[in-house]
């Protein structure tokens, strides 16, 4: 490591330039210091250099010193683990719980930096990280399929108790599932008690409910049969696989499962018929589904805004607008009030057909009603789609923070992808620069998105520079961007054999070119 003069120096003189740091590095070679030391030293000094705010992440904690983090951690991209870790070593920072996290956070889509600077926290700061750091990286590193790490992380929590909580639980189950790792989920579920949890019925239905959500529904019933006599059956279990058929999209098993909750001793409630509604609305299946939605009211058992929102989008869905105008009218008569997903619903659809007057007047409802009915990303996703002009997103994004509807990674790709289409490189950059600030990307799809549009605008090279940065954070490309990817190199191999080509045939004519008398004259002179 560089001598803490040596330190001092370099980065008393970051705030003035580079150079000066450069100077500093050249007298330090005289006063003994090594070559490597300096080196790292100067590397450091570069990194801080330019994040352009040395000493007020010192002053000012939160998100300033997160982003000082971050930019610090982006410059030293190329540098080994061991280099950024002494790099962060002589910052001084004042740790927190909620700095750590932030930072972690910020790296979400890339999990390199993330995790160095967790082990660093961890291990060699002197600060012992709570429980919230601990599943902000374990929930990175899922996220990333990194699982031999996430079992590194685990194997550091088990050394100090009351570190592994129900949110650690719930990211483990998250990210096992996701990743289709059936038998790790569920032996996470039987080693609760390794960690001072209990393996209850909510931990169960939680287990039962990730495992749906991935779409490995068949393993959850077989689970939930096999531990029938432990947990017992009651309908808030049964409506999470009934729910996991739906989700699959197979109709046949969940009017199967809908039959075997008729016959058991458990009674359906409304999240039983909203979930079967759903799943007959989402097949087409119309008419059987609005035999039940009014079979509720005659029962007295009012279907709730839940279900009255997924009728009234199946109606939207075939065009039966009108129809769904009025449940839209009979659901709020009868009690049951709107909430954001059924405008959404309306505003979906209106925007489709280009009724655009009917959707002010609805987004302008939504705003004057407030609470539950406030406008949210989805809605104002579908006005994104609707707008013809650049000069329009600033003004919709500034209605949405009016509105206090913060930006989603879906938003910055759909903003993203906007800019693109018209072609406004400086919005473009801009949008890039947001979502790096924000922790919310740029993600696998925004990659996506810049490759293929730059590719069919014929800046080869650009996208070629993108999808190395994609790959090199660990993203795995899509197979329609790999054959681009593969087209594109092509492209600009038999382009520069072209080139030099030229370059041979211009040298060869130039050549051959009969010499002047004056040129013979000069010839073989000094």
């Amino acid at each position: 490591m560089a001598s803490p003069p040596l330190m001092s120096r370099l980065l008393s003189c970051v705030n003035s330039s580079k150079s000066a740091a450069n100077a500093a590095l050249s007298t330090s070679l005289f006063l003994g210091t090594t070559r490597g030391q300096c080196r790292y030293a100067l590397r450091l000094a570069h990194a801080v250099a330019e994040t352009r705010d040395f000493d007020g992440f010192k002053r000012y904690p939160g998100e300033r010193s997160a982003t000082f983090i971050q930019n610090m951690l982006r410059n030293l991209r190329g540098s080994s683990s061991e280099e950024t870790e002494k790099a962060l070593g002589q910052c001084g920072f004042s740790l927190t719980d909620d700095l750590v996290t932030d930072v972690i956070s910020r790296h979400a889509l890339d999990w390199r930096p993330a995790y160095v600077f967790f082990n660093w926290v961890s291990k060699k700061s002197g600060y012992l990280p709570g429980s919230a750091v601990y599943n902000e990286i374990l929930d990175v590193l899922g996220k990333m399929n990194r699982f031999e790490e996430v079992t590194q992380v685990l194997e550091e929590m088990s050394k100090r108790k009351g570190l592994f909580d129900e949110r650690t639980y719930g990211v483990l189950l998250n990210r096992y599932a996701a990743a289709h790792k059936v038998d790790e989920a569920i032996n996470i579920f039987y080693g609760r008690r390794g960690f001072g949890l209990e393996t209850d019925l909510v931990a169960f239905q939680a287990l039962l409910l990730w495992l749906c959500r991935y779409k490995h529904v068949e393993s959850a019933e077989t689970l939930f049969y096999s531990m029938k006599n432990e947990f017992g059956t009651d309908i808030r279990t049964m409506n999470i696989i009934l729910s996991g058929w739906c989700v699959l999209g197979d109709v046949r098993e969940a009017k199967r499962f809908w039959k075997d909750i008729i016959a058991s001793k458990c009674t359906p409630d409304r999240f039983t018929y909203a979930i079967f509604i759903k799943a007959l609305t989402k097949k087409g299946k119309l008419g059987s589904a609005m035999r039940l939605f009014q079979g509720m009211w005659q029962k007295g058992l009012g279907p709730d805004v839940v279900i009255c929102n997924c009728v009234i989008d199946a109606l939207c869905f075939k065009k039966r607008i009108p129809q769904a105008l009025e449940v839209f009218h009979e659901m709020k008569e009868r009690g049951c009030l709107p909430n954001t997903a059924t405008y959404n619903s309306l505003i979906k659809h209106m925007c489709k057909i280009g009724r655009m007057v009917k959707v002010e007047e609805l987004v302008s409802e939504m705003e004057s009603i407030g609470g539950d009915c406030l406008p949210n990303a989805i809605t104002f996703s579908y006005l994104l789609k609707s707008i013809q002009r650049p000069e329009e997103v600033p003004k919709l994004l500034g209605q949405m923070e009016k509105n206090e509807c913060k930006m989603t990674s879906d938003l910055y790709n759909l903003v993203l992808r906007l800019y693109l289409g018209w072609d406004c490189q400086e919005r473009v950059r801009n949008t890039w620069n947001d979502m790096e600030r924000s922790g919310m990307g740029p993600d696998q799809r925004s990659y996506t998105i810049m490759i293929h549009v730059l590719y069919e605008r014929g800046r080869l090279k650009e996208a070629l520079h993108y999808f190395e940065e994609m790959v090199s954070k660990g993203m795995r490309p899509e197979p329609r961007t790999e054959i681009l990817v593969n087209d594109m190199k092509s492209n600009i191999k038999e382009g520069d054999d072209d080139h030099r080509r030229q370059r041979t045939l211009k040298r060869d004519e130039s050549a051959q070119r009969p010499r002047s008398r004056k040129e013979k004259v000069t010839q073989g002179l000094p």
